[in-house]
């Protein structure tokens, strides 16, 4: 079933595609992103909301911008087929106010709703839109029918509105409720006259940008989608991190070796992959407090440092059959987690050791230096964290987005 939704959704993104790309100017990029998982549990902080006749909307930041964009929904964890009744995008301001004339009413394959297979993405049509870079857009769609357990996205930072029943796509109307997670969206797509690619940047809740303030766009990718805008790079990046991912082993989200073709891979133009994903398997795995601060148990096998080198080996012999340059990051420091131990910490140096000097990523980046306290490198410095000694801070985290080297992109 999710190789028939993947064929669908590219079935629907050909459909746009020709036309615009006919000149050989510009390409379709991953804009924005937000990696989905399975339901965690049935009740408590981690339950799985479900919606029925209700209107959802989010706001999202784009890091490129274009000529024209498509959403692509996912139902990739539903329990059975989900229905979209009406759905639409526009711009919004600083002030989060719709942008005059930016409305656009999103259809699939020329009608105005659609009905999403288990399983399965779902592409709507491109809609005409003129969007600069790093502008933000707001995303609303009608939910007619149950949707069971929803197929979100955890750590959102940003705000999901949920309307009073009915459908209200294209009317004016105050949220009965808020959330900040990110729910049945996983990509928006834009096309772009200028754009060299798609940098995935891909990892777990310190690329997911838990730590930093929500709603202001502090994550170390939206750093670095600044950075490039500035420099006159035109990439869009797309933060494809999971708040408690792991390499090798399932739990908040499918592990990163599972997930990859369709995290990653199902992007658009993909030409650069930043991995900076380990934490989790090497503190779940010896750590005292499994589960780490936040406690939420993740059942861990017995791997060790060789195993883990395997895994990374996978990821980038993967990326590169599709020409995708891969950068590695060592794993960042976490003495003081509460599932910190003497054994992690030995096993993270001989990971390290291995992505630092091992030769076999296209180029590494320091993203666990920028972090780490100059005094005692196992332990991040003070103030650039939340005060967990895991999880980035807003000036952490604007540290690690400003320590890439931009000249890792100027080639492409």
């Amino acid at each position: 079933m999710r190789r028939l939704g993947l064929g669908l959704a590219a079935a629907a993104m050909a459909m746009a595609a020709p036309a615009l790309a006919q000149d050989g100017a510009g390409m379709w990029v991953g804009s924005w992103t937000a990696s989905p998982h399975a339901p965690l549990s049935t009740e408590g902080p981690f339950a799985a909301a479900s919606f029925e006749n209700v209107t959802i909307s989010q706001v999202l930041r784009l890091s490129e911008g274009g000529t024209h964009l498509r959403v692509r929904f996912t139902n990739r964890y539903g329990s059975g087929p989900l229905a979209i009744g009406a759905a639409r995008l526009f711009q919004i301001d600083e002030a989060g106010a719709e942008v005059p004339g930016t409305s656009r009413t999103l259809t699939f394959g020329g009608a105005p709703s659609a009905v999403i297979p288990r399983g399965s993405p779902f592409a709507s049509d491109a809609v005409a839109l003129n969007l600069p870079d790093l502008s933000r857009i707001k995303v609303e769609f009608y939910l007619p029918q149950a949707t069971g357990p929803c197929t979100c996205h955890l750590t959102g930072q940003d705000t999901l509105a949920v309307s009073a029943p009915g459908n209200h796509v294209g009317q004016a109307w105050e949220a009965a409720s808020t959330a900040g997670y990110r729910a049945f969206l996983h990509t928006v797509e834009v096309f772009s006259p200028d754009a060299r690619g798609t940098i995935v940047t891909y990892g777990d809740s310190i690329t997911d940008g838990v730590g930093s303030t929500p709603g202001a766009n502090r994550r170390w990718p939206d750093i670095l989608a600044n950075r490039l805008e500035e420099a006159g790079l035109e990439y869009a990046v797309a933060n494809a991190g999971i708040s408690g991912n792991r390499v090798l082993s399932p739990g908040m989200g499918e592990s990163a070796l599972a997930r990859f073709d369709e995290d990653v891979l199902a992007l658009p133009n993909v030409t650069h992959l930043i991995i900076f994903v380990g934490v989790n398997d090497i503190g779940n795995r010896y750590g005292p407090q499994r589960g780490g601060p936040g406690g939420f148990t993740l059942d861990q096998p017995q791997i060790d440092a060789a195993q883990m080198i395997a895994g990374y080996r996978q990821l980038i012999h993967r990326a590169r059959e599709k020409g995708i340059t891969v950068i590695g990051s060592p794993i960042g420091p976490y003495k003081g987690a509460g599932y910190w131990s003497e054994e992690g910490e030995a096993a993270r140096q001989t990971i390290n050791d291995w992505i630092v000097k091992g030769g076999e990523f296209d180029a590494v980046t320091r993203l666990d230096l920028a972090f780490a306290d100059p005094a005692d490198p196992a332990v991040m410095r003070e103030g650039y964290h939340m005060g967990d000694f895991l999880h980035g801070s807003d000036a952490g985290l604007q540290a690690v987005g400003e320590s890439i080297d931009l000249g890792l992109f100027a080639d492409r």
